[in-house]
C-alpha cells in the first residue's frame, strides 16, 4: 500500500505550537502573553501567504488517496486555524505596544499600527530598511548599535517627541528578533503629579508644624507636671513630623534636579563633622570610629553630599545597639574612591535590600519610629548620589550588620587643598 505523500495534520500542528512558544516568550517579557501570540500569529499568517503565493499547484488541491471526506475535515481545520490567524493579527496591528519584527539582518518584516505613531514608521516605505539606518538621529541609534542587550528606558518617542517610550529587544524564531516599545508618558505625568502634590503638601505643612512646635516649646513641664509625660511626647512627636516635612521638601527637590553645581567638598572637614554628629546622636552608646586614607576631595554640592553622608551615619546609629561599634570610611579603589558607613546592628535580610532606598519603606516598623527614623534617609542617599554619577552598594547579615558603601568615579575626585584642578 503507497504511503501519502502529505500528512495534513502536520501544518496545523506546528503552527499551533509555534503559538505555543509565542506566550511564552510574550510571558517572558514582564508577562505580555497576549502580545507574543499575537506576533507569532503574524509571522505564521505571511507564511501561509507566502506559501500560497509560490505554490506550483493549489494548495488545498486533494491527493488522488485521500477521500473526499478527509479533505473535508482538513479544509474545515485550515479554515478555521487562518481564521484564528486573521484575528489575532489584526489584534496585534490595534496592540497599544509597538511590535517590530526584524530579520537577521535587523531589517524591518513587519510592524503594527502603534510603532507607526510611537516609532514613526510607514508603510511601505519602511519595510525592508535597516532599523539602524532608519533611526540614525535618534536615541535608538546607539542603543542598536551596541547590541540593545538591556532594556532602555524612557527615552523621546522618535514618531512622538513628546511622549516617552521604553523600549526592549527580545530573540524570536530562527536568529530573527521583535522590538516592542512601550508609551510611559501616562506614567511619567501621575508621576510628575505626585511630586508636585508631595511638595506642596510639605510646604503647606510647614508652617503650621512650626507653630505647634513653637507653642509646646513655651510650656514648661515643671509649671504642670502632672502633664510632663504627655507634653515630652507631643515634643517628640512634633519634632519627628517636621523632620519629616524637610525630608519630604528635600527630595521633591532632588527629584526635579538634573544636575548639581559643582563645587569642591573637602572631605577631612566633612568627615569631621559627620562623626561629630554621629558622637551627638550616640551620646556615648557606641564606640564610632574614623578611617581617612583617600587623600582626595569631592566635586559637587557640599550640602547634598553632607545630607547624604551623614544619613548613613545617623542610621547606623540608630540600627544599632548600645555596645556596638560604627565604623565611617573614606578610602581609594581602582575605580576612584568609597565612602563606607559600617555596623554591628542589627543586620537586614536579603529579601529586603532591594526596596531600602523607597521612601518610606520600613523592615520593621515599630523599630524604625522608635529610632526616630523618617523612612526617607535612603531615599534622599540614592537621589544625591545619582546626581553625583555615584553609586549605593548595600551589604548585610542578618545579626551581623551591614555596610553601606558610596562608590565616586574618578571624574569626581580632586586632590585635597584648595586648588580646584583635578
Amino acid at each position: 500500500m503507497n504511503q501519502p505523500a502529505h500528512h495534513p495534520w502536520k501544518l496545523p500542528a506546528a503552527l499551533a505550537a509555534g503559538i505555543v512558544m509565542g506566550a511564552l516568550a510574550g510571558w517572558s517579557v514582564h508577562g505580555h502573553i497576549a502580545t507574543g501570540v499575537a506576533v507569532v500569529a503574524l509571522i505564521e499568517v505571511a507564511f501561509l501567504l507566502t506559501r500560497i503565493r509560490h505554490e506550483t499547484r493549489p494548495m488545498m488541491a486533494q491527493p488522488a488517496d485521500v477521500s473526499p471526506l478527509q479533505h473535508d475535515r482538513f479544509m474545515t481545520r485550515t479554515r478555521r486555524i487562518a481564521s484564528s490567524l486573521r484575528d489575532l493579527r489584526n489584534a496585534a496591528s490595534h496592540l497599544p505596544d509597538a511590535v517590530v519584527l526584524l530579520d537577521q539582518e535587523q531589517q524591518v518584516r513587519w510592524f503594527n499600527h502603534a510603532a507607526e505613531s510611537l516609532l514613526g514608521l510607514r508603510r511601505p516605505r519602511d519595510r525592508g530598511v535597516f532599523l539602524q539606518q532608519r533611526f540614525a538621529h535618534s536615541d535608538l541609534s546607539g542603543w542598536l548599535q551596541d547590541g540593545a542587550q538591556e532594556p532602555l528606558n524612557d527615552i523621546s518617542a522618535p514618531g512622538e517627541p513628546d511622549s516617552q517610550i521604553n523600549v526592549s529587544m527580545l530573540p524570536f524564531g530562527r536568529r530573527q528578533h521583535l522590538l516592542l516599545a512601550r508609551d510611559i508618558s501616562h506614567l511619567n505625568r501621575l508621576e510628575q503629579i505626585r511630586r508636585d502634590f508631595v511638595a506642596n503638601v510639605s510646604h503647606e505643612l510647614r508652617t503650621p508644624l512650626t507653630v505647634i512646635h513653637g507653642y509646646l516649646e513655651l510650656l514648661d513641664p515643671e509649671d504642670v507636671p502632672e502633664l510632663a509625660p504627655v507634653l515630652g511626647e507631643m515634643r517628640s512627636q512634633s519634632k519627628r513630623m517636621g523632620q519629616i516635612v524637610e525630608d519630604l521638601l528635600t527630595l521633591s527637590r532632588l527629584e526635579t534636579q538634573h544636575q548639581v553645581a559643582d563645587e569642591r567638598v573637602p572631605m577631612a572637614s566633612l568627615l569631621a563633622t559627620v562623626r561629630k554628629e554621629a558622637e551627638a546622636l550616640s551620646q556615648g552608646r557606641h564606640q564610632i570610629t574614623l578611617e581617612s586614607t583617600a587623600e582626595a576631595d569631592l566635586l559637587g554640592s557640599p550640602k547634598d553630599l553632607h545630607s547624604a553622608l551623614s544619613n548613613l551615619v545617623s542610621n547606623a546609629v540608630r540600627y544599632t545597639p548600645a555596645g556596638g561599634s560604627i565604623t565611617i570610611r573614606w578610602k581609594r579603589t581602582p575605580e576612584g574612591a568609597a565612602y563606607s558607613v559600617t555596623d554591628t546592628g542589627f543586620g537586614i535580610p536579603a529579601s529586603h535590600l532591594a526596596r531600602l532606598t523607597e521612601r518610606f519603606y520600613r523592615i520593621s516598623s515599630s523599630r524604625s519610629r522608635d529610632s526616630g527614623g523618617t523612612g526617607l534617609g535612603l531615599s534622599i542617599v540614592k537621589h544625591v548620589l545619582n546626581l553625583h554619577q555615584a553609586q549605593l552598594r548595600i551589604e548585610s547579615t542578618p545579626g551581623a550588620g551591614s555596610t553601606f558603601t558610596c562608590l565616586f568615579g574618578s571624574a569626581r575626585l580632586l586632590p585635597p587643598g584648595g586648588n580646584d584642578e583635578s
